[in-house]
């Protein structure tokens, strides 16, 4: 219902006509040409499509066109279909919502601001069916050739809202959101192949890979993403949680690698980020995130879909309940695989190593020597960078006779003179001191063979070398030692001389009463100061001089959103982590033996020790096929 002005002056109601409602719905479902995507595709794998191509071009604005091989619809279908409301995804129980449309809008609220076509056909008929809408305007049902399922064509987005139109970013913004979209809804269902194309981007192709999920993120994440991966698989009261979060050193500048589904719907719910950050509060620097792939399967009852007509936000009856389990699923998880550092750190180690030798380089370039050769050829001899080089065809290898021999024999010699036990012992212990038992190379990271620079370890695996940051390592060591000692039991308090009065709603003086028992724990006792005030009598003694106030308020909002005093925990680990740091080995310290494998037989034992308390990787492993491809081996 819309107001109009009488001639005499009243306000009358009159009823908007059905294309403005269209519009003004669609000016919520549909916000941009990734929008537009969305809703097609899903649509699309609502259908049974076990193939979807999009095509799009201008970044969507000209055009974008989603073909499945789903189950298709009939003339009477395609009239309904672009009809406000009309839907075959429910009957009329919200509770139990399985599919991922449902309020019958995206149709008519596309036809209603772009040039829309739909082609269909089932596969009992002998005929496809075509409507077009355009601006609202709808043509009648027709039949067209056509092949078994649907192709929605959509031209010239916002051509009959202008307004709209110019709010739109770049060809090239529209189309990676649109690619990021289809990136979300890939990994969500790789039992469905789904390929990208058009003028305005590279073609982008993921073949099914069934029920193989983590093959399907890889097609999208990149390998990288399988090597640095650690398996999900919780549940708690009938919410299960699965999928993959990677080790804290493989993290991102921003959350665009976080991706979450409930149900199989792909969503961006501030309850599963917020956990996921909690997840991984210490062993992530600020600024840094991590990156996961979150599924969460429960009831539909249990979760509301309906909050928002794009469907991207959902309302959990119980979210206390599914934060606690995606935080303690994941730090499990860290927990089981605490060692282990991300792959990025050898593959970055690789890049630095890798020689930049050839002919077009001009450094240690040789060519070889021409005076006999054929036909005036010039033979290049590149430096090992070269996998096809052969040192057994080089014209520069010494010859291995006697004299030969003798030559290397000598050679070793003076480069023992030269060094000496003692010029060895200024930069490293002697090799002779840091011989260990081969057991020792059985453990994950090793045995310790030397010590560069009095800060880091070399250690000799069975499939190659570990590297380990001395003073990263033990920061972790030391952090997760007074981290288990302050959590284990109650912590130390300090009482205030005058008790600190904070006036707060009596909403949230009831929440922490609630939690009263809990915050004492943790150094913390309040008590109740009339109706709308707490008394705080003590605070933590390991935080020294706190804005008490300030932390009570924070600890009020805390347990009012998410039910866990998230905050006064997380100022505590943030002491125990400075603590930490000016309380390890520090660099430039000389290790015996002894001290460096008890490190690394520590750093085995100890949740989290992949990564320092910044976030930093403690170590980097070098697999032996590694270091030989280095030299030209493989």
């Amino acid at each position: 219902m819309a107001c109009r002005i009488s001639d005499n002056g009243a306000m009358a109601v009159r009823q908007l006509t059905e294309t403005l409602i269209n519009q003004i719905a669609a000016g919520e479902v549909i916000e941009r040409p990734a929008s537009v995507v969305k809703e097609l595709v899903e649509n699309a794998i609502d259908a049974g499509a076990t193939r979807v191509d999009i095509a799009t071009a201008g970044g969507g604005k000209a055009l974008i066109r989603v073909t499945d091989d789903g189950f298709g619809m009939d003339a009477d279908d395609l009239t309904l279909a672009i009809r406000r409301h009309c839907t075959s995804k429910i009957e009329g129980d919200l509770d139990r919502i399985a599919t991922l449309g449902f309020r019958g809008e995206a149709l008519p609220s596309i036809g209603s601001v772009a040039k829309l076509r739909i082609q269909s056909r089932t596969a009992d008929s002998d005929s496809g069916f075509e409507v077009k809408v355009s601006g609202g305007h709808t043509d009648a049902v027709k039949p067209t050739p056509a092949n078994r399922g649907t192709v929605v064509e959509v031209r010239d987005i916002f051509f009959a809202t202008p307004a709209r139109l110019k709010f739109l970013k770049s060809d090239r913004a529209e189309s990676g959101a649109i690619t990021e979209i289809v990136k979300r809804i890939a990994i969500a269902f790789p039992q469905v192949r789904i390929a990208l194309s058009g003028t305005d981007r590279t073609t982008l192709e993921y073949p099914a890979t069934g029920d193989d999920h983590l093959a399907r993120i890889g097609q999208v994440l990149g390998k990288e993403f399988s090597e640095n991966a650690i398996a999900l698989d919780a549940s708690r009261e009938n919410v299960a949680l699965s999928g993959y979060a990677c080790v804290p050193t493989y993290n991102r500048g921003n959350s665009l690698h976080q991706y979450a589904f409930v149900n199989g719907r792909p969503v961006q719910d501030k309850l599963i980020l917020s956990a996921l950050r909690g997840a991984y509060s210490d062993t992530i620097p600020r600024g840094r995130y991590p990156i996961a792939v979150l599924s969460i399967t429960l009831d539909p009852a249990h979760v509301d879909v309906n909050v928002h007509p794009a469907k991207a936000d959902v309302r959990f009856r119980d979210p206390g309940l599914l934060r606690g389990l995606i935080v303690g699923a994941i730090r499990e998880a860290l927990m089981q695989q605490g060692d282990r550092a991300s792959s990025i750190g050898a593959r970055d180690m690789m890049a630095a190593f890798k020689p930049h030798f050839g002919p077009d380089s001009g450094r240690f370039a040789m060519q070889g020597n021409t005076s006999g050769n054929t036909g005036g050829n010039r033979n290049h001899y590149a430096a090992p960078g070269n996998l096809n080089y052969d040192t057994a065809a080089s014209p520069f290898r010494p010859h291995e006779d006697a004299a030969s021999a003798g030559f290397s024999q000598g050679h070793q010699q003076g480069f023992d003179a030269f060094t000496g036990p003692s010029a060895r012992n200024d930069h490293a212990p002697a090799s002779g001191d840091v011989q260990q038992e081969p057991a020792l190379e059985d453990h994950p990271l090793g045995a310790a063979r030397a010590q560069l620079h009095e800060n880091y370890i070399v250690a000799q695996t069975q499939g190659g070398l570990v590297i380990v940051d001395q003073h990263a390592a033990h920061e972790r060591l030391v952090y997760e030692s007074l981290k288990n000692a302050l959590h284990a039991d109650v912590v130390p308090s300090q009482v205030l001389l005058i008790p600190e009065i904070v006036d707060l709603p009596e909403e949230d003086c009831d929440r922490l009463m609630d939690r009263a028992d809990e915050l004492a724990t943790l150094g913390l006792a309040i008590e109740r100061f009339g109706p709308g005030a707490m008394a705080v009598r003590e605070t933590p003694a390991i935080l020294g001089e706190i804005d008490a106030a300030g932390l009570i308020r924070q600890l009020a909002d805390d347990i009012s959103e998410w039910d866990d005093a998230g905050e006064l925990r997380a100022r505590i680990d943030y002491v125990a982590a400075t603590m930490a740091c000016h309380g390890s080995v520090r660099s430039g310290r000389r290790l015996t033996a002894e001290e460096m494998n008890g490190l690394l037989r520590k750093m085995e034992t100890t949740p989290g020790s992949g990564q320092c308390n910044h976030g930093r990787p403690t170590y980097i492993e070098l697999k032996l096929a590694d270091i030989e491809r280095l030299f030209g081996r493989r």
